[in-house]
């Protein structure tokens, strides 16, 4: 009962924040956001939000043509799409799946292949990578959300790794993007800069934006 409160409680402050991006920096905004997300990680229903989210997933992969889908590996809250993806190759081995890696700081990311057996080693801020190093190009991408709002814009960790390497991407082979949130995390209007692009779609445990 107490913990329900305090969770209905962050998130309700998580959307005081949103809704006020004009005043509050980003950094505030991501700070509430992920303190919440981390948050409901912990209670009873994350395993019912977590099977809705994986079903919309699905849903989205199922109306594009993807042979390559980039994901991410899971961290601070994050739902871990891998179970998601694993089903996803199963259904036809010609597809393909990769993780993105840090190869320079503040730079564009390349992506390496990944399958669920694939022996992986701590990579740059000690996240997970594939061990062999093969670049492939995806043309989906899956991308965590720690916030967005109703336009689809995007709000990340605040290192700009997507956002410099969707730029790098070379012109008309842009990839697919779809966010990957939870339902907390929508805000009124996010402050944008000139370099930011709305994604494709975001997907949470309750709707497909």
């Amino acid at each position: 009962m107490v913990l329900n409160q305090v969770l209905r409680s962050e998130e309700s402050i998580a959307r005081d924040v949103c809704d006020q991006p004009n005043i509050e920096p980003k950094s505030a905004l991501r700070a509430t956001l992920l303190a919440t997300r981390e948050a409901q990680s912990e209670q009873a229903g994350q395993a019912a939000k977590n099977a809705a989210l994986a079903t919309r997933i699905e849903a989205v992969l199922a109306q594009h043509d993807a042979r390559c889908v980039g994901l991410y590996w899971p961290v601070a809250g994050e739902f871990d799409a891998r179970e998601v993806m694993t089903r996803w190759l199963a259904a036809d081995t010609t597809r393909g799946a990769a993780l993105p890696i840090v190869v320079t700081p503040h730079a564009p990311m390349v992506f390496h292949a990944w399958s669920a057996n694939a022996p992986m080693k701590l990579g740059r801020y000690r996240i997970p990578v594939p061990e062999e190093e093969r670049v492939v190009v995806p043309d989906l991408l899956l991308i965590p959300c720690v916030g967005f709002d109703a336009d689809r814009y995007r709000l990340g960790y605040g290192g700009g790794y997507f956002d410099r390497t969707l730029a790098a991407w070379p012109d008309g082979e842009r990839p697919v993007k779809i966010g990957i949130a939870y339902e907390s995390g929508k805000c009124g209007r996010l402050p944008r800069e000139t370099h930011d692009m709305p994604l494709d779609a975001v997907v949470t445990e309750t709707s497909i934006y």
